[in-house]
């Protein structure tokens, strides 16, 4: 007891007053086996005594440095400085000397990916298919493993509990499967070394995910950002009163240690944003950590715990991507999500589309920048929110990278995307960009989950036949047809998808 009342003092000491670092430090994202990402200026930061000079040194094994830079610490002891672009390669060791020296080992230079979402980006290799086989295999030491725990916090935090290890048998059952199988199959493709960090938490919404200048750029989520800014504005109120009373706390603790007498609690200073569900906590405690460490992209798998928010997940989408770009500074890096798969999520009346509305939104989300989503139609299981089949997933996501990022022209990286329709008579033309070498039936069965409907709104299954790189839509019930839809129910998983098989996307031609 005596040692934790002594440790929270300590603690309390750092809170009021400033800062003081006995040496120089590091996130821990910087350390040995890292991946630093190629190619481009790699940030390294940390924290030291105020104007204290720090060296930073990288060389190979045995070899004069390759790369020298230098930094100095602000009046608050932070300090950043970068390493030069560098070609994938290693492995190399990098010196931090300060006042103290830090030595990190066994370090490559290829492509980092932070993997994020909720429960289907948690999931681990151990309960994907096939998990015996992917474990017993998983022998690559250049795909590098950084898994971030789950602590939320209602202000920035600096660092997080995590390390940098190796693939293998024994380090890769609990990490994420999709980013464990995309990242070899890039890999595979590329033959550099991956840099997988995976930060994310099941059960979440996309809003304590993103950052507070993401909410604050997306008037449309004006309400939510008012809501975090009051809320900082408050606890900063009320800051002052709350270090009274732990200062008086504090003091009349260390006189009752002296004397024995009856100890009292601490003053409860918990910030009203420290609860995993609550926006932006998620990104404070579990991605600025990691901000701005050199990356290529970012992967994201979340959408279940939103999946009645409709269209306005769109905006919320746009709040995460923005603001991630925003605080890293790179630019608009990639960002490539998974399109939910179908699942009963609700019985109640018109719950079935929830889901397709969520789709949409995610679809509409293509529209930012350097954007790509995978579609899971075909490779879910509408009775388990978890579908086990994450090799897919992770390989669909590699295909947009491998094209868009890495130029392989030859890749065809998504599956049909509607893109327009035209009213023939009693049929509707149906035309789609990524049909690939062509369309076809997942089955070689006619086309499914096709409706079409009238001037009355009201759908009717429809018969579907490819035309060359189109679809016609028509139904004997309906003379006269405007509007589609295509896999427009939480369980739908049609047949349709290019001759690279690549399942399209539901969609709808109308706005009803």
């Amino acid at each position: 007891m005596e040692l934790t009342l002594l440790f929270l003092i300590g603690f309390l000491s750092l809170f009021i007053g400033s800062i003081a670092y006995s040496g120089v430090t590091l996130p821990r994202v910087i350390g040995s086996n890292m991946v630093l990402q190629r190619d481009r200026q790699a940030p390294i930061w940390g924290w030291a005594s105020p104007g204290e000079a720090i060296m930073i040194t990288l060389s190979a094994e045995a070899e004069d440095p390759v790369a020298t830079t230098t930094a100095v610490a602000d009046a608050d002891g932070n300090w950043q400085t970068e390493l030069p672009a560098m070609a994938a390669g290693g492995p190399y060791t990098l010196r931090i000397e300060g006042s103290n020296t830090l030595e990190l080992t066994n370090v490559l230079f290829g492509e980092v990916w932070v993997c994020s979402g909720q429960s289907n980006m948690e999931w681990p290799v151990s309960i994907s298919n096939n998990s015996e086989e992917e474990i017993a295999a998983a022998m690559y030491p250049k795909i590098r493993l950084f898994h971030i725990p789950r602590v939320p916090s209602g202000l920035p935090q600096q660092d997080v509990e995590a390390d940098w290890y190796e693939t293998t048998p024994e380090t890769i059952p609990n990490f994420s499967a999709v980013a464990y199988y995309f990242g070899r199959k890039l890999y595979k493709n590329l033959d550099v070394p991956i840099g997988l960090i995976n930060t994310s938490w099941g059960g979440t919404r996309i809003e304590p995910w993103t950052p507070p200048t993401g909410l604050a750029g997306v008037s449309d989520l004006a309400s939510i950002s008012k809501e975090v800014e009051d809320i900082q504005a408050n606890y900063r109120a009320q800051l002052p009163d709350k270090v009274n009373a732990i200062e008086a706390w504090s003091a009349e603790t260390r006189k009752a240690l002296e004397t024995d007498a009856q100890l009292k609690p601490m003053p409860d200073n918990t910030h009203p944003l420290t609860d995993h569900g609550r926006p932006t906590s998620l990104y404070n405690g579990m991605v600025h950590p990691i901000v701005p460490y050199g990356i290529r992209g970012a992967l994201w798998y979340q959408g279940e715990s939103n999946h009645q928010d409709g269209i306005i997940y769109y905006e919320k989408m746009k709040a995460l991507i923005n603001g991630w770009r925003e605080v890293w500074g790179q630019g608009d890096f990639p960002f490539y999500f998974v399109q939910l798969a179908p699942f009963n999520y609700s019985n109640q009346e018109g719950g079935e589309f929830f889901l397709p509305q969520l789709w949409e939104a995610q679809t509409a989300a293509l529209a930012l920048p350097n954007t790509g989503m995978a579609v899971t139609t075909d490779i879910g299981n509408p009775r388990d929110v978890h579908p086990r089949n994450k090799q897919d997933v992770g390989r669909r996501l590699a295909l947009w990278a491998l094209a868009k990022d890495y130029g392989r022209d030859d890749v065809t990286y998504s599956g049909p995307l509607y893109k327009s329709m035209t009213v023939e008579g009693n049929t509707i033309r149906l035309a789609f960009d990524h049909i690939g070498s062509g369309l076809t039936s997942r089955d070689d069965e006619p086309l499914t989950r096709f409706q079409i409907a009238g001037e009355d709104k009201e759908f009717v299954e429809a018969n579907a036949t490819i035309d060359g790189n189109t679809v016609i839509v028509s139904s004997d019930a309906i003379e006269n047809p405007v509007a589609v839809r295509f896999g427009w129910h939480q369980s739908a998983e049609p047949n349709f998808m290019n001759k690279e098989g690549l399942p399209a996307s539901p969609f709808r031609t109308d706005a009803w």
